[in-house]
């Protein structure tokens, strides 16, 4: 593929995964029902989904522990029906890996402005010559120009993506029933939690033994 057609898909791309990551992953995030609306619930929500802690690193020890034949390999899924909300939807590693994807992501946008135009300068601001201008600054460290600067640092966060795609790939499949995830991902939109292969669904009566009630 010539250059300038390689150039022409990767800027077609390029709306689609700023969108994806901006937009519909903010929305995902802060979305919800009327009654779990709060400011709290929200904080919540973002916590147990993309904060690795105390449970993640238990579930990590678990998937250790499992390669060497010690003991079960933990949900992937943990679903509470008593308030509709998943505790967790991701891979412990994946919590660690989506922090540095985040990163990733506006080491991407950023460098991105310049390679595509020097001179980006919407409704008059000069966004790229900003961006150029501070990357002179820590390219003198590297003794490069700002330009080389930030032409690596795309692709070392292209390479990042590559390296994660490939990892987070491989966690999914490592669940001999991984057709649900991929149904979920391109056409349902919802996970099969009636099949309990790594997925654990938290009901009433397991609440309250966890609270203590009665």
């Amino acid at each position: 593929m010539a250059f300038q057609t390689a150039r022409t898909w990767h800027m077609i791309a390029v709306p689609f995964f700023l969108v994806a990551n901006w937009i519909l992953v903010p929305y995902n995030l802060f979305s919800c029902k009327e009654e779990r609306c709060s400011v709290r619930d929200r904080t919540v929500h973002f916590k147990d989904s993309y904060i690795f802690g105390k449970a993640d690193a238990e579930r990590f020890i678990d998937i250790i522990k499992n390669f060497f034949g010690k003991g079960r390999y933990p949900a992937f899924s943990i679903y509470d029906e008593t308030t509709g909300h998943y505790e967790t939807k991701l891979h412990p590693v994946m919590k660690i890996l989506i922090v540095l994807e985040s990163i990733a992501i506006v080491i991407v946008a950023i460098t991105g402005v310049v390679l595509y135009n020097l001179d980006w300068s919407p409704f008059g601001i000069p966004i790229a010559a900003w961006i150029l201008s501070v990357t002179w600054y820590f390219a003198s460290f590297f003794n490069i120009n700002a330009l080389g600067l930030l032409r690596l640092l795309h692709l070392l966060a292209a390479y990042w993506f590559v390296f994660e795609l490939v990892v987070h790939v491989g966690i999914i499949e490592f669940d001999p029933y991984v057709w649900k995830y991929h149904k979920a991902i391109f056409w349902s939109g919802k996970e099969d939690l009636s099949d309990r292969q790594f997925v654990k669904i938290i009901d009433e009566d397991e609440q309250k033994r966890v609270t203590g009630e009665h």
